[in-house]
């Protein structure tokens, strides 16, 4: 990061809070629906960037899903950990995460990689997408653009965010051996907040 605070320190403090602006985006429900229509009973699944644990593990877990999640932030990790309890959830960064049961039956990825650099949020999508089995998934969301070390208030915290564009996202999923299924862009606007654009992609490893 450039400035501002690290992304565990701004969720830290963020905590519940995220929660409430954000446990509600209707494309990121419609995509947990996408995903669990093709996970059988027991399918690993793990969640980057958990959060609260709401929606994503929670959603997982009830249909069935065997969840871990990670977050660089403790507190949300304590917060999930009270919301979901059937699911597992650690402390850990997506660049430095080595899981000890990969490869998954599908990786979930909302909105994790915005505090970091573009390098490192191509890092980060060539790591989960080396983390998804034959025939899994990775499901992702992000806030689109060729945006490198931008310096934003977010939530009453000011932090540095970079993001690539959306077919930057195509060809690095396509370079790491996915073949990507279905994305779109939609409109958001969280609770108090200003419109966001989210780019949602859905992607494969073939089996």
């Amino acid at each position: 990061m450039k400035g501002g605070k690290s992304a565990a320190e701004v969720f830290d403090e963020v905590g519940a809070r995220y929660e409430e602006a954000f446990a509600h985006v209707p494309g990121q429900l419609a995509a947990l629906d996408w995903l669990t229509a093709r996970l059988d009973p027991g399918a690993r699944v793990l969640d980057v960037g958990s959060g609260t644990g709401r929606p994503t593990a929670e959603v997982l877990a009830r249909a069935g899903c065997a969840v871990t999640g990670i977050d660089v932030s403790a507190h949300m990790v304590d917060l999930a950990r009270s919301r979901v309890p059937q699911a597992r959830f650690e402390q850990a960064d997506v660049r430095t995460y080595a899981p000890r049961q990969a490869p998954f039956d599908a990786v979930c990825s909302f909105f994790p990689l915005l505090v970091m650099s573009q390098p490192e949020v191509v890092a980060a999508l060539e790591r989960m997408a080396s983390w998804v089995a034959p025939g899994g998934y990775l499901v992702l969301a992000t806030v689109p653009g060729d945006i490198s070390d931008l310096d934003i208030v977010w939530m009453g915290h000011e932090v540095t965010v970079s993001s690539l564009s959306p077919a930057q996202h195509l060809s690095v999923l396509a370079a790491a051996g996915l073949d990507v299924l279905e994305h779109h862009t939609a409109l958001f606007r969280p609770e108090g907040g200003e419109p966001e654009e989210h780019f949602y992609c859905h992607a494969r490893r073939p089996a």
